[in-house]
């Protein structure tokens, strides 16, 4: 219905701004729009990981019984969290750690920010590097399916190459930007990506188009240790990381009640789950131990279904990309801001100038690590530690 998809793209079009600074007018966010704003912001390119760390989990039961544990801890830092902000009327993340614990835990959470938007940044060009590569394959297929060897592949199509011309060519103007004005479209396409995504996943099971051989079921025979199951709880964390953004979102919402706060983070972590469990069983299923880190690279590059999947997410990602780099722009500048000074005005050309090189620096440095990152499994592991921060650590202080 139109309505219900006007309803989305406005409460999608509040998230980026939300996230930035608290909201200067009547707090109007409806239980509808902050579910779906909290699913936005936990759904992304974790979701690739989650067959991958199903397997390294040790098989399906002690991968569900790691994500119904932590989704407990995942739960009640929500919950603390919309609790400390009505108790200190902050309306950001840093803003309620700053207020609750100190100026420097606030200080410390900030630098935290920094670092976890900047890996995510990395994690995301990462996954469109992967699909880059498998896009190429499908018109140029690389040198193992090529009898001329690896350098009947055309200069053109190497990752290094393409991932450099996306970024110089689309990131960067979109990213230079003081306001971006497309963040409602890119929060719809990503939510979408990755419900795409799951049904593809579990249809391909079903259908079985590729080879009888890949229904086969993974080995039972693997007996999963505690050191394996603790493995994947940074992939979890990254998956299901929405702290950040739950603070701006409570402080939006008209029905502040505690309880009604408590049912929205309750609904949005059980749709979460159930999206990554079917992703990550329906995945593991069908791959067992040979399931890539990006489960997309796992599948043909030739498929046309999966890549309708590739472009979604890496559409999805290139316009999610310029966000970040926003969000990482305004903590940097509240990092670097001298506290006696407050907030003083900033002439236009120099205040471009700024813009301009944390652009260009925040672009080049991830886009540097993103080439030699051997895979997205790396990144998001490191994530999920930082992550560990904001779900466990700061609001266990709060």
């Amino acid at each position: 219905p139109s309505a219900w998809r006007s309803a989305m793209e406005k409460a999608a079009g509040e998230s980026v701004r939300l996230l930035d600074k608290p909201a200067a007018t009547s707090p109007s966010l409806s239980s509808a729009g902050a579910v779906f704003i909290m699913l936005k912001s936990a759904l992304g390119a974790g979701l690739l990981n989650f067959p991958w760390a199903f397997n390294k989990a040790g098989g399906i039961v002690p991968a569900v019984l790691v994500e119904l544990g932590s989704l407990v801890f995942l739960v009640s830092g929500l919950v603390v969290l919309g609790y400390a902000s009505s108790l200190s009327t902050q309306a950001t993340y840093q803003g309620v750690v700053r207020e609750v614990c100190g100026s420097a835990v606030g200080k410390l959470c900030e630098v935290c920010f920094i670092l976890n938007l900047f890996m995510i940044s990395v994690a995301f060009l990462r996954v469109v590097g992967d699909q880059l590569e498998k896009l190429c394959d499908s018109f140029y297929p690389n040198g193992t399916l090529n009898a001329e060897g690896p350098s009947s592949q055309p200069w053109y199509v190497d990752q290094r190459f393409t991932l450099s011309a996306l970024c110089v060519l689309v990131i960067f103007p979109l990213s230079v930007p003081k306001e971006i004005g497309f963040q409602k479209y890119s929060s719809i396409l990503g939510t979408l990506a990755a419900c795409y995504l799951t049904v593809v996943i579990v249809i391909k099971y079903y259908l079985h188009v590729e080879s009888p051989s890949l229904r086969q079921p993974p080995p039972a025979s693997r007996t999963p240790s505690w050191a394996s199951m603790f493995s994947v709880i940074p992939t979890i964390c990254f998956g299901f990381q929405c702290h950040e953004a739950c603070v701006a979102i409570y402080s939006s919402m008209r029905n502040r009640n505690f309880t009604h706060w408590v049912a929205v983070s309750v609904l949005s972590m059980l749709i979460c789950l159930l999206i990554y469990t079917l992703t990550g069983l329906y995945g593991y299923l069908t791959f067992g131990e040979d399931v890539a880190a990006d489960i997309l690279m796992s599948y043909p590059g030739n498929d046309a279904v999966v890549i309708v999947a590739r472009l979604l997410f890496g559409i999805s990602i290139v316009t999610i990309y310029p966000i970040v780099v926003l969000l990482g722009r305004s903590v940097v500048r509240d990092v670097w801001a001298n506290p006696k000074r407050g907030a003083m005005p900033v002439a236009e050309v120099s205040e471009r100038r700024t813009r301009v090189a944390l652009t260009v620096s925040w672009i080049a440095a991830t886009l540097v690590i993103a080439l030699f990152v051997p895979d997205i499994g790396k990144v998001i592991g490191l994530i999920g530690g930082i992550s560990a921060f904001f779900i466990f650590i700061f609001p266990g202080k709060c």
